[in-house]
């Protein structure tokens, strides 16, 4: 069952799990290409609308906190949180996303699987930035 908690692990995870399942698709099959890559945004975005109705304004400090243990011997960790400013950076990605890939429908006829494929990994990385816990690694990541 989906978790409040780890709301924000599954919205930067489901657009990879897009792109694995858009990898086994055969390139021939262009509906399915295109149904599947635009329900995994539609998806996203869903969730994210999850995540702004729990979200709590009164609050000033980083919410929904996901703390994992990355390297045990270099004491590194994985720290997702989300704040005010982000929650509407991640809101405005999942949305464009989706939007992107229904005006692009009948627009993009070769390549399509290499064209999904990198619209679903530029939503993982932006959402990437936008729930990172930590500043420093957003601004040492680009």
């Amino acid at each position: 069952m989906l978790s409040i908690k780890n709301l924000l692990v599954c919205i930067l995870i489901l657009p990879l799990i897009g792109v694995f399942f858009l990898l086994i698709i055969p390139s021939s099959n262009l509906v399915l290409l295109r149904l599947v890559a635009l329900n995994v945004s539609c998806f996203t975005f869903v969730l994210s609308l999850i995540l702004w109705v729990f979200f709590n304004k009164s609050m000033g400090t980083f919410q929904f906190v996901s703390k994992f243990l990355w390297i045990p011997t270099l004491n590194l960790n994985f720290v997702l949180g989300i704040d005010g400013i982000s929650l509407f950076f991640v809101l405005l990605t999942t949305l464009l996303i989706p939007l992107c890939l229904l005006v692009s429908w009948k627009s993009v006829k070769t390549n399509l699987k290499e064209f999904l494929i990198a619209f679903l990994v530029m939503e993982f990385f932006f959402n990437r930035c936008f729930l990172y816990f930590r500043f420093v690694t957003f601004l040492h990541f680009f």
